[in-house]
């Protein structure tokens, strides 16, 4: 939920009940700073912030939201056990997400609170299980409460996670498309029109699987084979460079530190160096033409735009209802 989940969402999600979560890895220390800020403004209720355990400022963003009264930590890769440590020692519940039974267990064992354990139905960068079988596999595995993501977008999804052992759901792309959500009006028309089909698991991208809707571009980078690989992604990162006016100090700061940190070749790295800025381009600046729109399998039920505060009213009504049809 990079570029989405913003201090408007984040919010508007916590005031209406749910837990509404800040995605920072694409902030900077003091723009995290200035969205904890604003979140504080419009709401009194718990909120979490979305952290990456490979930025080199990790400490110093924990520092941050322990200071500032922050309740739920959570990341999208393992945040490793010092970090988890760390965390717990400050009074913060750690949650982060998985995509396996094993790396669910692994996390347990170094303390964490809670896992959201996403399905490959699930937006960004996903696993490979489908949501019905890891979260029964999460379930029996670990003693933590599990939250369940990965293709949930209305009130039915919710109970049958309940019945799966599941103590509740996530959901991204939901919540990409409500009246709060900051992407632009294009980006949205485009997700709203798209069907379960329009969606594909890629690698191109930055070197982990990612499920995006499919374009053109997403096209064109998966074709490249081995021999193409590294001169097509060179071409595409030099293009899509100036496409974001990426400054290319920059791009290859980014690309070297991924080197170091991840299991990618170069090509990937390339690639991967430039992801954040061409998803800001869709998400921010509306460019679709760049062609990075991260999603969930799930947008192709979607077909509106509530008000975070109408969804959550609609997904409670959905389970009660639902409930009540089971219990008769």
């Amino acid at each position: 939920m990079g570029w989405v989940s913003g201090a408007s969402l984040t919010a508007a999600t916590a005031e209406a009940g749910g837990l509404g979560i800040l995605a920072s890895a694409t902030m900077t220390l003091p723009e995290l700073a200035d969205a904890i800020g604003q979140v504080r403004e419009n709401t009194e209720r718990p909120f979490g912030v979305n952290l990456r355990a490979d930025q080199p400022d990790v400490d110093a963003r924990i520092d941050l939201i322990v200071s500032q009264g922050v309740r739920v930590a959570s990341f999208a890769q393992a945040p490793g056990e010092r970090l988890v440590k760390r965390l717990k020692d400050a009074g913060v519940v750690t949650m982060p997400t998985v995509g396996a039974r094993r790396h669910a267990e692994k996390v347990v064992e170094w303390g964490v609170d809670a896992v959201i354990a996403q399905g490959a139905e699930g937006g960004g960068h996903t696993g490979t299980v489908p949501t019905s079988l890891l979260i029964h596999q999460v379930v029996d595995a670990v003693d933590v409460p599990v939250i369940a993501a990965g293709g949930f977008h209305d009130g039915r999804g919710l109970v049958a996670a309940l019945a799966w052992g599941a103590a509740g759901i996530a959901m991204g792309t939901r919540f990409l498309l409500t009246a709060e959500s900051t992407v632009p009006d294009v980006v949205k028309q485009r997700y709203l029109d798209a069907s379960v089909f329009d969606t594909v698991v890629t690698k191109a991208i930055d070197g982990y699987p990612q499920r995006v809707l499919r374009t053109d571009v997403i096209d064109h980078l998966s074709g490249a084979g081995k021999l193409t690989a590294l001169p097509r992604a060179l071409r595409n990162a030099l293009a899509f460079r100036k496409l974001t006016g990426t400054p290319l100090r920059e791009l290859v700061r980014e690309g070297l530190a991924m080197k170091k940190n991840q299991d990618l070749t170069w090509s990937q790295v390339a690639m991967a160096a430039n992801a954040p800025m061409l998803t800001r381009a869709s998400m921010v600046e509306g460019r679709t033409e760049v062609g990075i729109l991260p999603t969930g399998q799930g947008v192709g039920v979607i077909d509106g735009l509530p008000t975070v505060a109408q969804l959550m009213e609609t997904i409670v009504a959905e389970a009660r209802s639902a409930l009540e049809r089971l219990g008769a």
